[in-house]
């Protein structure tokens, strides 16, 4: 058995609480001596009090308090509790058939003494300065009421837990830090009686045979006294501060956690509204040419109309047409933000948009790069790609660009296949492009998939669909989108695009 001890409030040796980081050469001067009640470089020291308060919380936060034990844990404190005083009862009952009981004292107070230590720990989540100080009264009580209670293993073991959840879960650090040190200042002046003023260790001492050891055994017993009550005390202490310290840390990261995802929603948020804009941009460029042409068309028309009115005709229908065309891309454009360079010009010496003329190119292009392509198209009608309008050809070709590079940067394949094909359904005619390779994914290159954000986007600006990912039963990726096709004809009245068949090896 033991008995308490207050040596549990000091700090660790050679530790200065409230400071994050030990003082640096720089801090101090050689045999510089320090003014009283100041710290290193003169910094005045806190309070004792406010430095046992940030060692034992937290020197950042100090007074945070812990969420409230869940259901769950409050079930597990219940069942918990009823499994030790099933151990602890049978345990009495062997002490009590092998050692028996002092004649002094009833058998059924030592049952009563641990079962009354252990019933509160079913709530020491809960309520855990309430359970510290009822387990202290009936600790107190009972090494009175009942010494074999008081021997048994469970009994210490008890006490010791309403310690440790005291410390580690009381969410008013300020009521635990007073209830804390009332306990342990009373159980030092009890420690301190029972070796000097009562003198109840050395009438145990005296009524043993005397022993020959390298210290007198009085002495001996109060220091081996001492020794078990700081461990015990300080045990409980720094237990339960580490328990506190570690749901601190848990709170952090969770906290940092969720930032981080907000931060990544920011970001990803910020890419789609990026790839908008540049989209705005682009199909901006395909409407004022539409809006051109109906403007020269519409003038050529009027300075002939008395002349040549089979010329004039013509050139209204032209003029149709790149309205029409105009009008559905606007369509497409409505809702999308553009955002303006940062001087607030128009962007000036831009080249032509690419579009599905230019993918043979850039099959090329990757071909340099050690990346061999072989593009084909297949038209359900002859003349098909050709009523590809300019915004969705673009959008096509840069679906091809983000694919292939997305193969040199990604996998390991040295050949891709790219297929330009058109087709008519239900719905109307559609066009579709698939990229494949056969490489394995290369490790290390983990992208952040803003690029795959901005080509679905592209597709469903156009209203159609994308596949993207590991082709099924063979190694490699697939990329698939397919886009409707408008049901008149070609746009602008421009020329069909150049053949993009051929190969890039």
């Amino acid at each position: 058995m033991h008995t308490p001890s207050s040596t549990a409030t000091s700090t660790a040796p050679g530790t200065v609480p409230g400071r994050t980081s030990p003082a640096g050469p720089l801090e101090r001067t050689a045999g510089a001596a320090e003014a009283p009640g100041t710290g290193p470089a003169g910094v005045p020291r806190r309070p004792l009090p406010e430095r046992f308060t940030a060692w034992l919380n937290d020197p950042e936060d100090p007074f945070w308090e812990r969420p409230a034990p869940t259901p769950a844990q409050r079930r597990n404190d219940v069942l918990g509790t009823a499994a030790f005083l099933a151990v602890a009862l049978f345990s009495a009952v062997l002490m009590h058939s092998y050692a028996g009981v002092p004649e002094t004292e009833e058998p059924w107070l030592m049952y009563v003494g641990v079962s009354a230590l252990i019933l509160p720990l079913a709530v020491r989540r809960r309520y855990p300065v309430g359970v510290l100080l009822a387990s202290s009264v009936l600790f107190f009580a009972f090494y009175y009421i009942s010494i074999a209670a008081a021997f048994l293993l469970a009994y210490q073991v008890a006490y010791f837990a309403a310690l440790y959840a005291a410390v580690a879960w009381a969410r008013d650090r300020s009521a635990m830090l007073t209830a804390l040190s009332a306990v342990i200042g009373c159980m030092a002046l009890w420690l301190v009686v029972e070796l000097t003023i009562t003198q109840a260790y050395a009438e145990i001492v005296q009524a043993q045979e005397p022993v020959d050891g390298p210290l007198p055994q009085v002495l001996a017993v109060q220091l081996h006294a001492g020794l078990v009550n700081v461990v015990y005390f300080g045990g409980a202490v720094l237990a339960g501060r580490a328990s506190w310290r570690s749901a601190l840390q848990r709170h952090r990261l969770a906290g940092q956690a969720e930032r981080i995802r907000e931060q990544s929603a920011e970001i990803a948020r910020r890419a789609v509204v990026d790839e908008r804009m540049r989209i705005a941009r682009e199909l901006h460029d395909v409407v004022a040419h539409h809006v051109s042409v109906i403007g020269i068309q519409a003038g050529a028309a009027r300075k002939v109309l008395d002349r040549d009115p089979a010329a004039a005709a013509a050139a209204l229908r032209t003029v149709e047409e790149s309205s029409r065309t105009a009008v559905g891309e606007m369509r497409q454009l409505l809702g999308v933000l553009r955002a303006e360079d940062e001087n607030g010009d128009a962007p000036t010496g831009r080249r032509p948009d690419p579009g599905l003329a230019d993918i043979a190119a850039l099959a090329h292009r990757h071909a340099e790069n050690g990346l061999a392509v072989d593009v084909r198209t297949v038209e359900a009608a002859p003349g098909d790609l050709g009523r590809v309008p300019a915004g969705l050809g673009l959008s096509v070709f840069r679906c091809a660009q983000e694919s292939l590079s997305n193969v040199i940067r990604h996998s390991t394949a040295t050949t891709a296949s790219l297929v330009l094909r058109t087709g008519h359904g239900p719905d109307g005619s559609w066009i579709e492009l698939e990229v494949l390779d056969g490489g394995s994914p290369r490790s290390g290159t983990e992208g952040t998939g803003f690029g795959l954000q901005g080509l679905r986007e592209r597709v469903r600006l156009h209203g159609g669909e994308a596949e993207i990912g590991p082709r099924s039963g063979r190694p490699g990726w697939r990329v698939r989108v397919r886009c409707p096709l408008p049901a008149d004809g070609p746009p602008d009245g421009a020329a069909a695009p150049a053949p993009v068949g051929g190969s890039g090896a």
